[in-house]
């Protein structure tokens, strides 16, 4: 299988530097006079340039700190015309039949451009912020019948429609119709065990953050295992920042003045900010760079700056177009077909990859159309 290329839309806004997307807004950061807009022009020009480049689909979060996804990406889909939208959102703060109803109607209205990002939450202070009292164990549970009726009811006919009684969700009788184009992909990470049974149950693509090729591919192992047991397969993905350039000295020296601009007393916040979360994919993320600012390259190209101060994944690719091509492929290797890039700023950045590392990838013959 190709390798599918695919990068971000910043709806909590851009700048030239690290954006702490866990944080929110960062309208107080000493460079802030750079921060940009995330308008509906400004993330237009990233996603007509994202489709223009060959990109396949663009990753929008979910949070309180950032737009809506589902009403950005539909706005956005009306000024593309091949590129997907992979939309972030909370299971358990509505029904799965709407949320299948919701996706069945984009899937119309785009043309079939819709796949879906369940972000389950690793953080109960954020999930109280909706009224979401569940612990982490509980929350994935509900997850885990969330996704079993909103694929029921997207498989079920008006003749034979879907019913479902759990602990969580009671549905009696439903059925959505996604004609012509067909339930989306649905994508779902999660570094727990509670995470990894839903996800072995339920998914299409299975998510992680960019830990080492050697991490990653005992997770993918022991996915593949847990799929296997569980009677299915599973396809897998990665998310991961990106700095290539011509050399390997100017993409190293730009990851070295992004981590400049960033204070002492900042990565001490940010810590300890992040230190509380209940994710176990975010303290896998932290324990690459144990908040220290040396050392930072944790293996080949690979750099864990971002994750001092950024809450999800917190690994870059740094390097000359060539090597960041290289690096993709070994974790193409290993069963990664998936790629989420970004770098800051979206828009300049998309471009340095696309035209660097993604055509040594295409040259290679290792891309996936992007249609």
């Amino acid at each position: 299988m190709g390798i599918h290329v695919h990068w971000y839309l910043p709806t909590n806004g851009d700048s030239r530097d690290i954006v702490g997307s866990s944080e929110g807004h960062e309208r107080d950061i000493p460079w802030g006079a750079q921060f940009r807009e995330p308008t509906v022009d400004y993330l237009g020009q990233i996603a007509r340039s994202a489709e223009q480049l060959g990109y396949e689909a663009v990753l929008t979060p979910t949070g309180t700190w950032c737009e809506d996804a589902w009403i950005t990406t539909a706005a956005l889909s009306q000024v593309t015309t091949r590129l997907k939208f992979l939309v972030a959102f909370r299971p358990g703060f509505i029904s799965p039949t709407l949320a299948a109803h919701q996706a069945a109607t984009f899937q119309r209205v785009s043309g079939g451009r819709l796949l879906l990002n369940v972000v389950t939450g690793g953080d109960s202070a954020e999930q109280r912020q909706f009224g979401d009292r569940l612990d982490h164990d509980q929350r994935y549970a509900r997850t885990d019948e969330f996704l079993a009726v909103l694929r029921g009811v997207s498989e079920a006919r008006p003749d034979q429609p879907f019913s479902f009684s759990g602990q969580y969700y009671d549905i009696e009788d439903a059925s959505i119709n996604f004609a012509p184009w067909g339930r989306p992909e649905i994508f779902f990470g999660g570094a727990s065990p509670a995470a990894e049974q839903a996800a072995a149950r339920q998914v299409d693509v299975y998510l992680a953050w960019g830990e080492t090729p050697a991490q990653i591919a005992e997770r993918l192992d022991r996915m593949r295992e847990r799929a296997a047991q569980a009677g299915r397969e599973l396809r897998f993905g990665i998310r991961l920042h990106v700095l290539s350039r011509d050399t390997s000295d100017a993409a190293w020296a730009e990851a070295s003045q992004m981590l400049d601009r960033i204070s002492p007393e900042r990565i001490r916040q940010a810590q300890e900010l992040l230190a509380a979360s209940e994710s176990v994919g975010q303290h896998r993320m932290s324990a690459l760079h144990q908040g220290r600012r040396d050392q930072l390259e944790i293996s080949p190209n690979l750099w864990a700056g971002y994750g001092l101060v950024r809450g999800g994944a917190g690994t870059a690719l740094v390097g000359r177009h060539d090597e960041v091509a290289d690096r993709i492929e070994e974790y193409h290797k290993l069963g990664i077909d998936h790629f989420i890039m970004s770098g800051q700023p979206h828009l300049e950045e998309a471009y340095y990859f696309a035209e660097g590392a993604m055509t040594a990838l295409r040259s290679r013959g290792l891309l996936a159309p992007a249609g």
